[in-house]
């Protein structure tokens, strides 16, 4: 059986150094190889996790998440990578591997590890319902019968993949408060919005898909006559938009969400909106940080 097990590892290494370098070629037991996945998205998720958890706190103090993204990956011990704020994580690995894993550990009687990293889900979790909180709060605590546009549906830019995205979560958050819910997303088909909302059980009972959302295929239409709109994807088109025409085609006040951290908030504001983004210090917190000092 061992031989067989070893011929078996050999020839498969064989097969793999027609095409990676022969010391880059990695072998080792069952359970560690099965740890090295789970783990390597689960420290990705974590890092993505740990800057979000900061920005929350940037919010409070008056601080800039970006800043300190780039001070602290300026270290080399920490490095850069997965160090952008965002609404949250989406994707089929990351919470699935991170799941595996509390699931593991759990098995093995090791709660305070599992709920360590089951921390990590959690906190992407509260990520996205803080945004949605964010936009009814800043609203006037209300946003019943509103008109709030999502550019992007889904989980990344340049895909049409939408497992676990933000944007159906958030979405679920603001139409429980009677949201209409108009989207735009320059890759995701209708058909596939509309299984997402049904899949994630994000239309509250009693309701019909088109009675509180419409999907649009033009990003300005999508924005006229809206309240507000929450940037969720970080889509390159989102930073070219005109938005003087924008602004002028909303209702007033006009609010605008970054959750990834791709427009200009000082500019955002000259033309008129009052913007909100991930990270980014609040009026509310500059003020309070002046009036401290």
């Amino acid at each position: 059986m061992f031989e067989s097990a070893q011929a078996a590892v050999a020839q498969l290494c064989w097969l793999y150094e027609g095409w990676v370098p022969k010391e880059q070629v990695l072998t080792t037991n069952l359970w560690s190889a099965e740890l090295s996945k789970l783990v390597a998205n689960a420290f990705l998720a974590q890092r993505v996790s740990s800057i979000n958890s900061i920005s929350a706190l940037c919010e409070h103090t008056g601080a800039d998440v970006s800043e300190v993204s780039r001070a602290i990956g300026m270290d080399s011990r920490i490095g850069s990578k997965f160090l952008n704020a965002s609404v949250g994580f989406g994707g089929s690995c990351f919470q699935k591997d991170i799941l595996n894993l509390v699931y593991i550990c759990e098995s093995m009687g090791l709660d305070e590890v599992a709920a360590y990293w089951q921390q990590v889900i959690d906190m992407n979790d509260y990520q996205k319902l803080r945004f949605a909180q964010k936009i009814i709060r800043t609203m006037f605590n209300t946003v019943a019968g509103k008109k709030i546009t999502l550019f992007g549906f889904a989980f990344k830019k340049d895909t049409g993949d939408t497992r676990e995205t933000a944007s159906v979560y958030v979405a679920k958050h603001l139409l429980t408060e009677r949201a209409k819910i108009h989207i735009y997303d320059p890759q995701v088909t209708e058909e596939q919005i509309r299984r997402d909302f049904i899949e994630y059980d994000a239309i509250p009972h009693g309701c019909d898909f088109d009675d509180l959302i419409t999907v649009e295929k033009d990003p300005y239409e999508a924005a006229k006559n809206a309240h507000g709109i929450a940037i969720l994807t970080e889509w390159d088109e989102f930073k070219t938009y005109d938005y003087n025409k924008i602004y002028d085609s909303m209702s007033k006040p006009a609010f605008l969400y970054d959750g990834r951290s791709i427009v200009d908030v000082d500019k955002i504001n000259e033309i008129g909106f009052q913007t909100y983004a991930i990270g980014k210090p609040s009026k509310e917190s500059i003020e309070m940080n002046n009036y401290n000092w």
